[in-house]
């Protein structure tokens, strides 16, 4: 292993750790949130106020971490959310904590993390051979599915043993930790294509944030796989509020809960595969053979009011995403110049933010008002598909499960059948030199670091 792929192993348990500790907070807020004022609309408010910042701005922080150290501006990023975290944490311990304050602490903590991801990921190019972005892209999947699992089951005895404040003050700490994985290594920054000062007129930042989409309009194959990944990430994006109506439709609320962490197991074992395998070689025929497959979980979750059945299609359902999301990274990786990866990779995260409260706000006004009412009892539905799916409580939205995890396995074959997007693997040349040399060494695409 190359001294770049254990730096970035470095970096990659700092942001880890700082994951799990957000994670916590997450679910410790939302716990909080919901208890002080009863609402669920007061809850998804507050999560709409600490993705909006991030939604806004995305375009304009990957233009800067273009121009940015990437290094740097992960540390800003790291900092920045610590500093909201720090305001929420003085304002819960000295009795002031009100509703309206996480609009503001949250969204300033947005704010910064908008910066982070793009600039994570596009360091990663920096720090890993190019044969193993898959393997990276995993690594990274894994972080995201260990805080899932981990920050509800920890949150939940935290919050029991020490209170909110305790977790604020892991939190913090989980922040701090990450900031000092950074300081403590080193990496090379890609040639600047926009002029240094004195050189020439440097580009406006809005003229710079449009060069992302640019890149991509321009080449269809990957115009139609981030089509086809922004529509099945909408899509996935209804199981997170519908899991549970459609569990307790059949189960007990013990029992639905060992079903919704079958399934958490099941992306953190496809993060592991992901990382240790790398993927397939034809990374477009994984991505999106690995959607077809999540799709096919998908549609069995809902099929019948089954444990056994729901268990096994919400563990096939995420079991695939991550490989997915792994293969499809690593495709992004080695396509786009690094140079531009900020701006393309908050393209995408700008996207993925849009599609996720969009897909909240539908699955509720859908599943209440179009599809539980057609599997009721005596309803339009009740005599033919309900036949197969079961009618009662919770039997629409397992039929709204099947609709969508329909759409996603269309989706993708609609993206396999596209020449352009089948073929780009062949069609786009890859972007990064095969291998990368020792982070304290000069870098074929690196200038010296800022």
């Amino acid at each position: 292993m190359g001294t770049s792929f254990r730096t970035f192993l470095v970096v990659w348990f700092g942001q880890l750790v700082s994951n799990v500790g957000s994670s916590l907070t997450s679910f410790a807020l939302g716990f909080w949130v919901y208890g002080e004022t009863g609402s669920a609309t007061r809850l998804a408010l507050v999560i709409v106020a600490a993705r909006t910042p991030m939604l806004l701005i995305s375009p304009f922080a990957g233009a800067l971490v273009d121009r940015w150290s990437r290094r740097r501006a992960m540390i800003v990023a790291d900092a920045g959310a610590a500093l909201g975290t720090l305001a929420t944490a003085i304002l819960l311990a000295t009795g002031r904590l009100e509703i309206w304050h996480l609009y503001l602490t949250l969204g300033f903590a947005g704010v910064f993390r908008a910066f982070q991801s793009p600039a994570y990921t596009a360091s990663a190019t920096l720090l890993v051979p190019k044969r193993h972005f898959g393997r990276a892209a995993g690594l990274v999947q894994l972080a995201g599915s260990v805080g899932l699992v981990l920050g509800p089951t920890l949150g939940a005895v935290l919050l029991v043993l020490g209170g909110l404040t305790t977790i604020f003050l892991i939190d913090l700490g989980t922040f701090l930790f990450a900031v000092l994985t950074l300081l403590l290594v080193r990496w090379p920054e890609p040639e600047r294509t926009i002029p240094d000062e004195g050189t020439g007129p440097r580009p406006g930042l809005w003229s710079e944030a449009r060069e992302g989409l640019r890149f991509v309009t321009a080449r269809p194959g990957l115009l139609g796989l981030l089509t086809a990944s922004s529509l099945t990430n909408f899509a996935i994006g209804f199981h997170s509020v519908l899991i549970y109506p459609l569990l307790l439709g059949f189960a007990t609320k013990t029992t639905a809960g060992a079903v919704i962490s079958t399934g958490a197991l099941g992306m953190v074992l496809g993060s592991v595969v992901m990382s240790a395998w790398g993927g397939p070689r034809r990374r477009v025929a994984g991505t999106l053979g690995a959607l077809v497959l999540a799709g096919a979980g998908y549609g069995l979750a809902g099929l019948r009011p089954s444990v056994a059945v729901a268990a096994t299609g919400l563990f096939v359902l995420l079991v695939s995403l991550p490989i997915a999301a792994g293969t499809g990274q690593a495709i992004w990786q080695a396509k786009v110049p690094p140079d531009l990866q900020g701006r393309v990779f908050s393209l995408q995260a700008m996207l993925g933010l849009a599609a996720t409260p969009l897909a909240y706000l539908l699955a509720g006004t859908l599943a209440d008002r179009v599809f539980e009412p057609l599997l009721a009892a005596g309803g339009p539905l009740a005599g033919t598909v309900g036949r197969l799916t079961g009618t009662g409580p919770g039997r629409g939205v397992g039929l709204l499960f099947l609709v969508l995890g329909l759409f996603t396995i269309v989706v993708a074959a609609l993206a396999c059948l596209h020449d352009r997007v089948r073929h780009l693997e062949i069609e786009i040349p890859d972007a990064f030199v095969d291998e990368v040399v020792d982070s304290n060494a000069a870098h074929p695409a690196a200038a010296v670091s800022r």
